[in-house]
């Protein structure tokens, strides 16, 4: 992303290894809310020394195009990661994850990234068309997809399945690049 600054009040950039300790922090900190989503990061980031792995693992995924992995942040503080992933460059398609930290919630900073990752995506890397999958409970990560742009398209049977549960049904949205 040429500009990485998308509000006053909060960046978009991708992860450095000095954002190891907050990355880490951040996710540490929420771990009851994300396990059930975000179970895989999660694991990935379980100690220090881990979340600088992944740190160095997702900027190499970043240089190879198979993945855009953004911390949102304030203040050098990780509060929140926007993951453009699933990239298929034959069919020009993607599928955007985020998660954000449970005390910024609500503030339409998610939206607004959500919104800059897809532009990003459209503009930066002739993307076709993307998808955000939820889950039908999760109405504030609806409302991103919607006030983003993206169209529910139909729900996913057993789509994921969190840990230590049975199988959840998705939904799916999808937002086209309209040229």
């Amino acid at each position: 992303m040429s500009d990485s600054r998308i509000s006053s009040l909060f960046a978009l950039e991708p992860l450095k290894t000095v954002d190891t300790s907050a990355l880490h922090t951040f996710l540490a900190s929420n771990k009851k809310e994300f396990n059930r989503f975000f179970p895989i990061t999660l694991r990935q980031n379980e100690t220090i020394q881990a979340s600088e792995n992944y740190i160095l693992n997702k900027s190499e995924q970043i240089k190879l195009k198979t993945e855009f992995t953004f911390a949102l942040k304030t203040n050098n503080t990780v509060l929140g990661l926007l993951i453009l992933k699933k990239l298929n460059w034959e069919l020009k398609r993607g599928e955007i994850a985020y998660c954000i930290d449970k005390n910024y919630q609500g503030r339409g900073w998610i939206t607004r990234a959500v919104k800059e990752i897809t532009s990003f995506a459209f503009k930066d890397l002739g993307l076709k068309s993307l998808e955000i999958i939820v889950s039908r409970q999760n109405k504030a990560s609806i409302r991103v997809a919607e006030k983003s742009g993206y169209k529910w398209t139909k729900t996913l049977l057993k789509a994921h399945t969190p840990p230590n549960e049975e199988p959840l049904d998705m939904e799916l949205y999808e937002k086209s690049n309209e040229k």
